[in-house]
C-alpha cells in the first residue's frame, strides 16, 4: 500500500523537476534501478523499491512519457547483436565504437541496459529466443550479412512481431527496419572528386559483397564513371574484409599496376591506411603512392602523411536514431493496438572530406 501511494504521489502532474541521476543518487543506488522500479521491470527488493520511491517522491521525480509506456514484467535490456570475429578488437574499431557509443547513449537516456550479443560465425542467431526468454525487450542489429540464416532467422522475427532494427544493412526484396547511410551517392562523391581532377583511372577496393554497404558503394563507383562515359574495368576492382590487414594484402595485388592508376577509392579508412602502409613496404615512396580516398572519416585519416581524404558517415547517429526507433516499436508492440504494419526505413546523408591525399597538384587535362 506504501509503495502504490507513493508512485501515484511521484507522478502527480507528468512534470519531470528532478532527473533520473538525482533520485539515484539520493537513495543510493544506480540510475537502472532507478528505471526499473519507476517501471515495475525485474525482481527487485522491496527495501530498494521503498527507497527509490521516497526518493523520487521527495524529489518531485517524473519519469518520461516513453518510459512510462513501456510494459510490466520486462527485462529492462536494449539487445545489440554483434558479429563474432576471432582475434579481431572489434571495440576499437572506429564504425563499430562510434555507433555503440551512440546506441550507449541515447539507451542511457531512455533508462534501458544493454545486452551485447555475439553472432556465432558458424551458425545463424536464434533472435527470436531471445525475445521468448525475456532477455530482451527489443533488438538492433550489427554486421547482418545476406546469408540464408540469418535472412530466416530475421523473417521469423518479423512475422512474430518483436520489435528489432538493422544498422548499415538492408536486404533487397525485405521489408524490415532499418538504419542506414546513403553509401551510393558517398561513393559517387568519392569518384567524382577524382574525376573532376581529370583522372579516370581509379581503382577500387571494396568489402566483402554479403554486405549491402558494399554493394552500394560499388554502385556509387560505377554510377560516377558511368555519368562521364567512363566504362568500368573490371581489373581496377579489388576486395578487402575492412580489416588494415587485408589493406596490405590489396597492396600486392595492385603494385603490377600501379602505373596505369590514377587514383584510388577504398571502402573504409583502415583498407586505405594499410593498403598506404603495404605499397611503402613494397618499396613504392609517398609521392608515387596514388590519390586516396578512404571512408568512415575516422579519427585515423587525419593522422597519416598525408592525411586522409574520406567520406564522413554519421555512425553515432546511426546508433541513437536505431535506439530511439526501436523503442517507439516496443511502446506500439505493447499498446492495447496491433503492431503499426509502417517499415522504419532512414538514410542519413553521407559527405566527403578532403584532405591532402587526393588533392593533386597539377591535375590532368581533360
Amino acid at each position: 500500500m506504501y509503495a502504490r501511494t507513493l508512485i501515484e504521489c511521484a507522478f502527480v502532474g507528468g512534470i519531470s523537476i528532478a532527473s533520473r541521476k538525482e533520485v539515484a543518487e539520493l537513495a543510493g543506488v544506480s540510475e537502472a534501478t532507478v528505471s526499473r522500479v519507476l517501471n515495475n521491470v525485474g525482481p527487485l527488493k522491496e527495501e530498494t523499491k521503498e527507497r527509490v520511491l521516497a526518493a523520487a517522491l521527495k524529489l518531485g521525480y517524473t519519469p518520461s512519457s516513453l518510459a512510462q509506456s513501456f510494459a510490466r514484467r520486462r527485462s529492462g535490456n536494449l539487445g545489440v547483436v554483434m558479429p563474432y570475429l576471432p582475434k579481431a578488437r572489434l571495440f576499437s574499431t572506429y564504425y563499430f565504437s562510434e555507433i555503440l557509443s551512440g546506441i550507449g547513449s541515447k539507451a542511457r537516456e531512455e533508462g534501458y541496459d544493454l545486452l551485447m550479443l555475439f553472432r556465432n560465425a558458424e551458425e545463424p542467431m536464434d533472435y527470436s529466443t531471445l525475445f521468448k526468454m525475456r532477455k530482451i525487450d527489443a533488438c538492433i542489429v550489427l554486421g547482418a550479412k545476406e546469408e540464408p540464416g540469418e535472412l530466416a532467422s530475421l523473417r521469423r522475427l518479423k512475422v512474430e512481431g518483436h520489435p528489432f532494427c538493422l544498422i548499415n544493412q538492408h536486404f533487397e526484396g525485405e521489408a524490415f527496419h532499418e538504419v542506414d547511410a546513403d553509401h551510393v551517392e558517398g561513393s559517387r562523391k568519392a569518384v567524382k572528386h577524382f574525376l573532376d581532377q581529370g583522372l579516370t583511372r581509379i581503382a577500387f577496393l571494396n568489402g566483402p559483397v554479403s554486405f549491402s554497404n558494399s554493394r552500394d558503394r560499388l554502385t556509387g563507383y560505377s554510377r560516377a564513371l558511368e555519368e562521364s562515359n567512363l566504362p568500368l574495368d573490371d581489373s581496377l576492382l579489388f576486395e578487402g574484409n575492412f580489416s588494415r590487414k587485408s589493406g596490405v594484402m590489396a597492396a600486392k595485388e595492385m603494385l603490377p599496376l600501379l602505373n596505369e592508376i590514377d587514383a584510388i577509392v577504398a571502402a573504409n579508412d583502415r583498407m586505405a591506411i594499410g593498403l598506404q602502409q603495404g605499397l611503402q613496404e613494397l618499396g613504392i615512396p609517398k609521392d608515387r603512392i596514388p590519390a586516396m580516398v578512404g571512408y568512415d572519416d575516422s579519427d585515423a585519416a587525419e593522422l597519416t602523411t598525408p592525411a586522409l581524404s574520406s567520406v564522413h558517415v554519421p555512425f553515432y547517429e546511426l546508433g541513437e536514431i536505431a535506439v530511439t526507433k526501436v523503442l517507439e516499436l516496443l511502446g506500439c508492440s505493447l499498446s492495447e493496438t496491433a503492431a503499426s504494419s509502417q517499415i522504419i526505413q532512414i538514410k542519413l546523408p553521407t559527405e566527403l572530406v578532403i584532405r591532402a591525399s587526393s588533392i593533386i597538384m597539377n591535375p590532368k587535362e581533360e
